[in-house]
C-alpha cells in the first residue's frame, strides 16, 4: 500500500504476466463468500478466475498515479452483473479502498443495480457495515465527506483489523448531475494513494462522447472525464454485451480501452448462436400485415399477438401444473411495440380486452360451444409448446389450471408516460406481461422470460441498438422449449446476420487478449451486414470502409514500395514458393510467354494466410483497409472449414513483366488482358486474360514478379517487385468493416 505496508492479500509480481498484468490478483474471503452464495460450483469458480484476471490486468493497488481502461464484453443478459460484482469483492480481498459503479441512465435500473449489490455482497449481513461503506448518488456535504474520509484512513491505521477494514462502495446514476455531485465529493478528498475500481456498466451508452464530430464534449462524458481527474490511482472498467462504440472511438481518447476480456457465460445459457441458429422452432416472423404503421393502422389485435398470448398462458398454467408457481421463479412475457409510448397503452388495451373476454368464455359451463371453441385455440398452443417441451402436462392438466393461471397473471406498462417508470415487485405475481419499449432495453432484467412479441422495425439499424432489445437470451436452459420470440422480418434477419459479426468480434478480441496486445494497435475490423451500422455515428471521429469480396479480386492499388518492404515481401513469397509444388496451367497452344502459368492446387488456405498473405506488407491505407476485409472473409472460411484449400498461381514465372506506376506509386493495370480483342467473337479464345486465371469456386492467389516502369520514357524504376492478388468466390462472400485510424489520431 501506499503507505509502505504491504497488504497481505496482495501479491507483487516483478514481471508482467503472459496475460499483460503487472500483478496478480489474490482470491480471497470476500469473493469465496459471494461466489459460494451465488453460483457454487464449477461455474462459480469460472467467474472467479476470470474476475481475478480482469483485475490483474488493471491497475495495481500498490501503484502510484496510474490510471488504466479496460473493457470487459459479455452477451446480453449471460451475466456481466455477477462478473463485476465479483471483480468488487475481489478488489476489496486485494486492498482496494474505494469502489464506484456508475450504474443507470434512470432511477429504475439504479435501484436494480444497488438491490444487486446489496445482495451479492451480502451487505445488509450483521457484519456488512465492518465490510462496505455504501453510498448511492452522494452529494459533497460535511457529514459524507467526513464519513468517507474515515473510512479511507482506517486502511493507513495498524491497529485496525484487517477484516475490518471497510470498502467504500458508491453507486451513482450515469447522469450528469449526479455525477457532477460525486466529483465535488471527491475532489474534497485524499485520495493520492486510496486504490481505486471504476465500474461503468452498460459502457457504450450515454457514457461516449457524442459531440466528437463537432470538437465539443457532451455533458455525461465531461463529467466522467472530471471523475477519472480525481481519482489518482484507478482502473476504469467498461462492462458491455455491445463493444462496437467503445472500440471504434478515437484510440486516443481517454475512455478508449488498453485491454480486453471476453466474458464466457455458463453452459445454461441461451444466445444468439441458439435461437438463430439451432433453436430456429423457437423464432417466428410477424407477417408484415400485422406491424401497425401509418399507413397500416390495425384495429383489433393481431393473429400472431393472439397466439403468442396463448402459448404463454400454457406455459403459465404448466408452471402452476408443475408447482412453480408456488414459488419466486416467475414466467413473463415482453410486448416491444414501439420506443413511442402510445402504441404501448394501445397494445395494453387490446391484451387487457383479450383477457377480460377470455376469462368470461372460460367461465361458462362446460358444453357451451363458445367456451368450446376457446379451449380448441388453447389446444393448438398445446401441441405447438409440446413440439419443443418434452414433458409438458397434458392439456387436461393444463385446461383445469387456466382460469387460475389468468388471475395470477399480471399485466403492466413499462415506461415513463405521464409517470414515473414503474418497477416490478417479481413476487406480486407469478405470471407477468410486460409492455414497453426503451425502458426495458438495456440493462432491465425480466424474470423468467419465455415469449417475447416485438412488431417494431429495425428503426436506423445500429447493431449495438439492435442487440440490447434481445432480452430474450439469457440463461433459459432449463425451459428453452417454453420459449417464443416473434420477430417482424427484418429485425429477423438483422439478429442471424449479427450473430455472425457478434462471433467473429468476439474471436478477434480474444486473440488480442491471449497475445497481451493493446487494443490501441488491433485494427478495428468486423464482419457486419450492409443493412445494420456497428453503432450510432455521433461518436465516432473516424470513419470506416465497408465492402464484400464475391466472385470478385483483391489487388493493390499502390505496388510501389520502399527497397527494405520490396527485400521483405520478395524473402516471404521465395520461402513461400519453396514449399509448394507447381504445374504447368491449362491453355491454348498459341499463348505467349507473358500468358503461360504455373499453379500448386489443393494447398492448406491456412498455411497460405499465415505464411504468405500475412507476413506480405501492403503499405498503402487504401488497400491496407481492404486487405483487413479480405482477412476477416478468409479467417471465417477456415473457422467454418479448417481444411479450406486454395490454388497459387505464379503468373508468367518465365517472362518478365513490366507495368507502369504513377507518382504515388499506383499500377496503371496489374491485369493483362485478354487476347486476341478482336474480332470480338474471337476475343479471349486463346487468353481469357489474368482475371480469369482461377479456379472455379475457392481462393485463388496470384504471385506477380513485376518491373516497375515511370514517366514518359517508362524508365524502369524497380525490379523484382512481387505483387499479391486474391481471387474469393461467393461461397465466401461475407460484408465488414474497417477502420483505420491514424497513428497520431487526435
Amino acid at each position: 500500500m501506499a503507505n509502505g505496508h504491504q497488504d497481505a492479500t496482495v501479491v507483487p509480481i516483478p514481471e508482467p504476466d503472459p496475460q499483460g498484468g503487472a500483478w496478480q490478483a489474490v482470491i480471497g474471503p470476500e469473493a469465496r463468500r459471494l461466489i459460494e452464495r451465488a453460483l457454487p460450483g464449477p461455474e462459480g469458480e469460472s467467474v472467479l478466475e476470470m474476475a481475478a484476471a480482469i483485475l490483474s490486468r488493471g491497475t495495481s493497488p500498490q501503484a502510484q498515479h496510474v490510471q488504466r481502461t479496460g473493457l470487459v464484453v459479455g452477451y446480453v443478459q449471460s451475466g456481466k452483473t455477477l462478473s463485476f460484482t465479483t471483480v468488487i469483492a475481489l478488489a476489496k480481498d486485494n486492498g482496494f479502498r474505494l469502489v464506484i459503479v456508475v450504474a443507470g441512465t434512470s432511477l429504475p435500473l439504479l435501484r436494480q443495480s444497488v438491490q444487486r449489490l446489496r445482495r451479492d455482497l451480502q451487505i445488509d449481513d450483521p457484519d456488512g457495515h465492518l465490510r462496505w461503506r455504501t453510498f448511492t448518488n452522494p452529494v459533497d456535504d460535511e457529514n459524507t465527506r467526513r464519513f468517507i474520509q474515515q473510512s479511507l484512513d482506517e486502511w493507513n491505521d495498524p491497529d485496525v483489523p484487517l477484516n475490518e477494514k471497510a470498502t467504500v462502495l458508491v453507486t451513482v446514476m450515469k447522469q450528469h448531475q449526479h455525477l457532477r455531485n460525486l466529483v465535488r465529493l471527491l475532489r474534497q478528498l485524499r485520495l493520492e494513494d486510496v486504490p481505486t475500481i471504476v465500474i461503468d456498466d452498460e459502457a457504450d451508452q450515454a457514457s461516449l462522447n457524442t459531440r466528437v464530430n463537432q470538437g465539443r464534449e457532451s455533458t455525461t462524458y465531461r463529467r466522467l472525464l472530471d471523475l477519472r481527474d480525481s481519482l489518482p490511482v484507478h482502473t476504469f472498467l467498461q462492462y458491455t454485451a455491445t463493444p462496437q462504440a467503445p472500440l471504434l472511438i478515437n484510440i486516443i481518447d481517454v475512455l478508449s480501452p488498453s485491454f480486453v476480456e471476453v466474458l464466457e457465460p455458463g453452459p445454461a445459457y441461451t444466445g444468439g448462436s441458439i435461437f438463430f441458429g439451432g433453436a430456429r422452432q423457437l423464432v417466428r416472423p410477424i407477417p408484415l400485415h400485422e406491424i401497425p404503421t401509418d399507413d397500416n393502422p390495425l384495429i383489433d389485435p393481431p393473429p400472431t399477438l393472439l397466439e403468442a398470448l396463448r402459448i404463454f398462458m400454457v406455459g403459465v398454467a404448466a408452471g402452476i401444473v408443475q408447482g412453480q408457481g408456488q414459488g419466486n421463479l416467475n414466467r413473463s412475457m415482453l410486448i416491444h411495440p414501439s420506443r413511442l409510448t402510445a402504441p404501448h397503452l394501445e397494445y395494453r388495451v387490446w391484451i387487457g380486452r383479450v383477457f377480460d373476454a377470455w376469462l368470461r368464455v372460460l367461465e361458462l359451463p362446460q358444453g357451451d360451444p363458445d367456451r368450446l371453441d376457446l379451449l380448441q385455440d388453447f389446444e393448438d398452443a398445446h401441441r405447438d409448446l409440446a413440439r419443443t417441451v418434452p414433458e409438458l402436462p397434458s392439456f387436461e392438466a393444463i385446461q383445469r389450471v387456466l382460469l387460475r393461471a389468468f388471475r395470477r397473471t399480471s399485466i403492466e406498462e413499462v415506461n415513463a408516460r405521464g409517470r414515473a417508470t414503474p418497477s416490478i415487485d417479481w413476487r406480486r405475481a407469478y405470471g407477468w406481461i410486460l409492455v414497453g419499449g426503451q425502458a426495458m432495453d438495456r440493462g432491465f432484467t425480466v424474470e423468467g422470460l419465455t415469449v417475447t412479441y416485438m412488431p417494431r422495425h429495425p428503426g436506423v439499424g445500429n447493431a449495438d441498438t439492435l442487440q440490447q432489445r434481445g432480452r430474450f437470451f439469457g440463461y433459459k436452459r432449463s425451459y428453452l422449449g417454453f420459449c417464443r420470440i416473434y420477430l417482424e422480418q427484418q429485425v429477423l434477419t438483422a439478429f442471424e446476420e449479427y450473430v455472425v459479426h457478434e462471433e467473429e468480434m468476439r474471436r478477434q478480441l480474444e486473440e488480442v487478449r491471449d497475445r497481451g496486445e493493446s487494443l490501441a494497435d488491433w485494427k478495428r475490423a468486423f464482419i457486419l451486414s450492409p443493412a445494420l451500422q456497428p453503432c450510432r455515428a455521433n461518436v465516432i471521429r473516424y470513419d470506416y470502409a465497408r465492402g464484400r469480396f464475391s466472385n470478385s479480386w483483391f489487388a493493390p492499388r499502390v505496388v510501389l514500395t520502399p527497397e527494405a518492404v520490396r527485400v521483405d515481401n520478395a524473402a516471404t513469397v521465395q520461402g513461400y514458393l519453396r514449399t509448394l509444388q507447381f504445374r504447368p496451367n491449362d491453355g491454348h497452344s498459341d499463348r505467349e510467354p507473358a500468358q503461360r502459368h504455373e499453379i500448386s492446387s489443393g494447398v492448406l488456405l491456412r498455411d497460405a494466410m499465415e505464411r504468405l498473405l500475412i507476413p506480405f506488407r501492403f503499405i498503402a491505407a487504401e488497400d491496407t483497409q481492404d486487405v483487413t476485409g479480405l482477412f476477416l472473409q478468409l479467417a471465417h472460411a477456415i473457422e467454418q472449414n479448417a481444411g479450406e484449400t486454395c490454388s497459387v498461381v505464379r503468373m508468367s514465372p518465365n517472362f518478365a513483366r513490366q507495368r507502369g506506376v504513377d507518382d504515388n506509386g499506383k499500377v496503371r493495370n496489374l491485369f493483362q488482358g485478354a487476347a486476341p480483342v478482336s474480332p470480338p467473337e474471337r476475343r479471349g479464345s486463346v487468353y481469357p486474360g489474368d482475371r480469369d486465371i482461377h479456379a472455379p469456386d475457392s481462393v485463388t492467389i496470384q504471385i506477380h514478379n513485376l518491373s516497375l516502369t515511370q514517366g514518359a520514357d517508362d524508365a524502369v524504376i524497380a525490379r523484382d517487385v512481387p505483387v499479391l492478388a486474391v481471387w474469393v468466390p461467393a461461397r465466401m462472400a461475407i460484408p465488414w468493416i474497417v477502420q483505420d485510424q491514424p497513428a497520431n489520431a487526435g
